[in-house]
């Protein structure tokens, strides 16, 4: 056996000069040649550590050795076996603090590129239906399954519990299917076409899917009760959070929520072709440091701004964006402002945002995150000029469905108590997983929490289930956590 190549294989990517003026995606993927040398680094350990690393335990070794095999038909075989949305993990799942952290080679930095191989694997499959079986739906059991949201655990859940044999209604609110994939990532990282194509897949499953169906209003949970056997909340954390800060609520103050769901859902980034308005400002200011503040950064740079700045309250080592999305921007041309704070929000007398106030930063001790805690410098003021401020410091879930469903007990930032192994909430009957439980969290881990779900809710339908209808907690002897 030919001993493996030690540098992974680097993917394709649109120049940063001729990609930061359009919203096409940035990663270009594999070709055959490229999936095939890096499928070939893989050392297919005995003990299988990358598959520890998963959230929803895909059988990594396998899916890269079919491909090192040439049998790509195979190879979507066993990704699909785990994983229903493989086009979209491969692109947006951070691969490189799960699956390939606990890689082997990871100690030289140079781990299987397992996302890629994943994302390469998807997009083929697109292209070769006909070359691949269709994902086999075992016979019907008769019971009917609400899912209320259409984000990566509600399409997760939906696909496996139509592959259980179990019939499956989606609800979404909104006009088209994808929750937070659709309205939330840019098509420069995650192309909507994708979304739609693996939302197709599910339908093909035989999921039923009503748009325009917001639930805590056209019907609540317990009217979805009395004509459905279970139900699973997969509604996210669109909730944005802000600063509560002098100004904030300015002329060109967006929260980063509104001004992507403008940017992606509604297309504004198309205007006039698509009627969506958004204010594209000239000096641009994003606070925050995870992924969809970069996100928001850089679809404001390719609306037309002449600067884009990032204001992190913290150094660049403790930012929770992926790596390599810091490094596009960084490219691109956005500025980092690091251990820095917005104190206020200045605008003219038409109330017109036209600067920040900030405040410098230290860091002190580690808080309960395990980052150090972020303090302010006295007398460090300083003062931004911009015309746009977005804020970008994560969501809550929107309290709804919780408010018109009083069996449902919330945590003090309004996610749902749950049960972790299991998904079951507080009200009998009632499921839930991903950030309606978690808070912001990865589309992988929403995806792992909807699989266990399926497993309990599938359980409960065919009657193994202990102490059928009763609350999570009370399953353990326990009282429900506030």
């Amino acid at each position: 056996m030919n001993k493996p190549k030690i540098n992974r294989v680097e993917m394709p990517r649109q120049k940063a000069d001729k990609r930061k003026g359009n919203f096409n995606e940035v990663a270009q993927g594999y070709t055959h040649e490229m999936a095939k040398t890096e499928a070939s680094r893989c050392l297919q350990c005995k003990k299988y550590p990358c598959i520890k690393g998963c959230p929803v335990n895909i059988d990594i070794p396998g899916f890269i050795k079919a491909i090192r095999d040439d049998d790509l038909p195979g190879a979507v075989g066993v990704l699909k076996k785990d994983n229903i949305l493989p086009g979209i993990c491969g692109r947006v799942c951070p691969q490189e603090t799960q699956c390939e952290e606990l890689c082997v080679f990871n100690k030289s930095g140079n781990a299987i590129a397992i996302g890629r191989l994943e994302r390469f694997v998807a997009d083929w499959e697109l292209k070769n239906k006909d070359k691949v079986k269709p994902v086999a739906v075992s016979r019907s059991t008769g019971k009917k399954v609400a899912v209320v949201g259409s984000g990566p655990a509600s399409l997760t859940i939906a696909a496996d519990l139509a592959r259980m044999g179990h019939d499956v209604t989606l609800f979404e609110a909104l006009h088209t299917t994808g929750g937070v994939l659709i309205y939330g990532i840019p098509d420069f990282r995650l192309p909507s076409e994708i979304v739609g194509e693996e939302v197709d897949n599910i339908k093909a499953l035989g999921v039923k899917v009503e748009l325009n169906y917001l639930i805590g209003t056209i019907e609540s949970v317990d009217e979805l009760l009395g004509r459905f056997d279970a139900v699973f909340l997969g509604t996210g954390a669109g909730l944005p959070i802000f600063m509560n800060l002098p100004g904030e609520n300015l002329s060109g103050v967006y929260s980063a929520n509104e001004f992507l769901t403008r940017v992606n859902l509604m297309q504004a980034y198309r205007f006039p072709e698509y009627h969506t308005p958004v204010k594209v400002g000239k000096q641009v200011a994003v606070i925050g440091g995870g992924n969809v503040a970069m996100d928001a950064a850089r679809s404001a740079l390719r609306l037309g701004a002449d600067k884009v700045y990032v204001v992190y309250r913290r150094s660049e080592a403790e930012m929770p964006a992926r790596r390599e999305e810091v490094e596009n921007a960084y490219e691109e041309g956005i500025e980092f402002i690091f251990l820095a704070n917005p104190t206020r929000f200045l605008g003219d007398e038409k109330k017109v945002l036209k600067a920040i106030e900030c405040i410098r930063m230290e860091l002190g001790e580690p808080d309960s995150s395990g980052r150090r805690r972020p303090l302010p410098v006295s007398g460090s003021e300083f003062t931004l000029d911009v015309d746009v401020a977005i804020v970008a410091l994560g969501t809550n879930p929107n309290p709804l469905i919780t408010s018109t469903t009083p069996d449902l007990k919330t945590t003090r930032w309004g996610t749902l108590v749950c049960d972790e192994d299991t998904g079951r909430t507080t009200c009998p009957g009632v499921w839930a997983g991903g950030d309606v439980v978690t808070g912001s969290a990865t589309v992988i881990s929403a995806m792992g929490a909807a699989r266990r779900a399926a497993v309990d809710i599938d359980k409960y339908l065919k009657g193994d289930y202990i102490r059928p209808g009763q609350y999570w907690r009370e399953s353990k002897g326990e009282e429900p956590a506030e």
